[in-house]
Parts: structure tokens; C-alpha cells; sequence
């Protein structure tokens, strides 16, 4: 599978099985699409980073990338899945062995789903070495209390990795100490110590609110060292902007060939609407853009399979494609004009989809303040 021609082959005669009205019909109902996300479990695409020792493809991110891309452009919705990727990466890179052998062969098999990353907070958003969730260590578990906000999928997974703050912030040389990961067993939790409250939201996103009351996790499922935690997610979250890129970098796909085959087809004043500037120039600038962006994308990921610094650029592609697949969006509802509107045409579902890229993860604003101190050397701006 490790060919990328192959990879996308593959992906798009499954994605066949599931076209656009399956997608519909899930948004219209606020359904989980369990089958479609089964059988990219059972054909491997969901565990191909995981080493072949414990059942998985042993591939890198950019074959990852390529997953996502052709889903996305597909017609289908990679947000059901993408987590099982992003978050796999902190625990390939930090997981003891005896959490690599007991969580990585189920997830490989389908057995265990790996969807859902606890980071967000109602009062800290983004700014995550400010988050209230606080884990304790009592004897030989940990103890933990808080709240999080925006935490997708965990009605639909088996496993997440939620971060908390083991030492208070006062007492650490940096804000960014004090943080410690955690594997949270989802079955056991929920029901004692940990209450769901899903989310309805203008997308079908399956995010939830998740109160935390003296959930009780043993010592063995702390993921990396205690408050070395951020450096996990950090990792974690390099790969999901990577792979959100990807993503958008498909949706820009579907939305620039959707928008093209309407504008070769669509006759108006005797000619077809393509044959007018005003609908061919957006939709060429918005190809130019995803070409360059998907190009920044692919850096990207060989960097982070290098194991080499991409915090730039994983936030660089993240902001490039996830602006452009909006910007393709909007020329793709202009095209379409007044049908862009019907469900029937399928525009309406991924242009509310890809819209909540330019927000999550991590805003455009942000990563501007990101490019700003990080490459150009300005002052900090917060």
C-alpha cells in the first residue's frame, strides 16, 4: 500500500461505495458512518501508521496525507476518521511497550476505535498551557477533574488521549511543564467519573462537552512522562495540521472539479458559463493555490516522517489549503449560483465542512502570530 498512485486507486473504489447522497443522508440524521469507517479499518487504511511488529502498514505520513486527500475529494467526510491517524502518532512516538502491544494490534484489527484527543477547554480554547482539567495521584491511580469542550467522536471510540495538568502552574519554570498525557479507556469512563453531552452543531461533527468528576485512571496509562504531557500533544498536533491540510487539500479538489464540470455544461446566453472569465479565473486561481499548498503539504509530512522540526510548516499548510479549499468552496457556490443551495447538488455539506478548518485545529490568527514570532522574529503579540 506504501505506493501513493496505489494508495489513492484504492481509496477512491471504496469511497464509490459511499456517495454523496450516503453523506447526506448521515447530515440530515446526525449519524456516524460506522460502515464506511469499518471498512477503512478492515482494508488497513486507518492503521497504516502503525508498525507492521503490532498488525499495521508501517507507513509514513505522507502516505497518511494521501488517505485523507483522496476521501476528502471523494465526496466523503475524513473527519469521522482523521483522529485515529493524528493521535496515533503520540503513541507510537511516547507509548511504553506494554501500551504498544496492548492498544496497537486492536486498533489495527478494528477492534479498538482510536477517535477522540481531550485538549480543548470551555475557558482556555487554544491557549492550552492554561487548561483548568487537573489529574492527581493518589496512591497508584490518578484522580482527575475538569471540563472539555469540542471533543469529537467520543461516543464513537473506544480509547482517547486527554491531557491534564498534574502540577500547578505556579510551581513549573515554564507554562508549558506541568501537563501530563493519559490514555482513557472510554468504556470504563463514561458512566463513572466522565459524562458525554454531544454537541449540535451546524456540521456532523459528533463534538461533545465532556465533565470530568473524579474519573480515576491507574498510574500505567500515562502516556510520556508526568508533566511532560504538551510535548505529546505537541507531536499530535503537528501531524493532525498536516493531515487537516490534506484534507482541505482534497475538499479544494472536489469543489474546484464540481464547480468545472457545472461551468463546461451549464448554458447560458448560448454559451457555457466557463467560457466566461468571471467563473474561469476564480476557479483557475483556486487550482494554482491548491497546487502550491498541497506542495507545502507534502514538506511537510516528509518532515515530520524525518523526524525533523515542522512546526512551521505543518501550521503553513494547514493555513494555505484550509484557506483555499474555503476560497473553493465559495467559487464553487458562486458557479452553481442558485443550486448551489439544493442539497441535491451536495455543495451546501462540504462548504460547511471545510469551514471549520479556518477555526479548528488551531485558528488562522494564530498561526499567523505562530509565523510571525517564529519566522520573522517579531515580538510576541500575546
Amino acid at each position: 500500500m506504501g505506493n501513493i498512485s496505489a494508495i489513492k486507486s484504492n481509496i477512491a473504489k471504496l469511497c464509490s461505495n459511499y456517495p454523496d447522497q450516503y453523506w447526506r443522508n448521515l447530515d440530515e440524521k446526525g449519524e456516524y458512518p460506522s460502515d464506511f469507517v469499518n471498512e477503512l479499518s478492515k482494508e488497513g487504511f486507518l492503521s497504516c501508521l502503525i508498525p507492521e511488529e503490532f498488525g499495521g502498514s508501517g507507513l509514513g505520513l505522507i502516505e497518511a496525507a494521501a488517505i485523507l486527500e483522496e476521501v476528502s475529494y471523494n465526496g466523503c467526510n475524513a473527519g469521522a476518521c482523521h483522529a485515529q491517524m493524528y493521535v496515533m502518532a503520540s503513541i507510537l512516538k511516547y507509548g511504553t511497550q506494554e501500551q504498544k502491544e496492548l492498544y496497537l494490534p486492536q486498533i489495527s484489527s478494528g477492534k479498538l476505535r482510536l477517535q477522540s484527543f481531550g485538549v480543548t477547554e470551555p475557558d482556555s480554547g487554544t491557549d492550552t498551557t492554561n487548561l483548568k482539567t487537573t489529574a492527581k495521584k493518589i496512591d497508584s491511580n490518578y484522580v482527575i477533574n475538569g471540563k472539555k469542550v469540542w471533543i469529537s467522536r467520543v461516543e464513537y471510540s473506544d480509547i482517547m488521549v486527554l491531557l491534564a495538568r498534574t502540577k500547578a502552574k505556579k510551581d513549573c519554570a515554564k507554562k508549558s511543564d506541568g501537563l501530563s498525557a493519559f490514555i482513557i479507556d472510554l468504556k470504563k469512563a463514561i458512566g463513572n467519573g466522565l459524562t458525554v453531552k454531544p454537541i449540535d452543531a451546524m456540521i456532523n461533527h459528533h463534538a461533545c462537552e465532556l465533565f470530568i468528576d473524579d474519573l480515576v485512571v491507574p498510574a500505567e496509562q500515562i502516556l510520556g512522562k508526568e508533566n511532560e504531557g504538551f510535548q505529546v500533544v505537541l507531536d499530535a498536533m503537528n501531524a493532525e495540521r498536516i493531515l487537516i491540510a490534506a484534507e482541505c487539500i482534497g475538499d479544494s479538489r472536489y469543489f474546484i472539479k464540481k464547480a468545472t464540470d457545472y461551468a463546461s455544461n451549464r448554458i447560458v446566453f448560448g454559451k457555457p458559463i466557463g467560457s466566461n472569465q468571471g467563473v474561469s479565473f476564480p476557479l483557475a486561481r483556486a487550482h494554482a493555490n491548491m497546487i502550491a499548498a498541497k506542495l507545502l503539504v507534502e514538506k511537510a509530512a516528509n518532515l515530520f516522517d524525518s523526524n525533523e522540526h515542522c512546526g512551521a510548516e505543518a501550521n503553513m499548510c494547514k493555513m494555505l489549503a484550509s484557506e483555499n479549499s474555503w476560497f473553493s468552496g465559495d467559487i464553487a457556490m458562486q458557479t452553481f449560483g442558485g443550486f448551489a443551495f439544493s442539497k441535491d447538488y451536495h455543495i451546501e455539506r462540504k462548504f460547511r465542512e471545510t469551514r471549520l478548518y479556518q477555526i479548528a485545529p488551531v485558528s488562522t490568527n494564530l498561526i499567523l502570530s505562530y509565523i510571525a514570532e517564529h519566522e520573522l522574529g517579531l515580538p510576541r503579540s500575546y
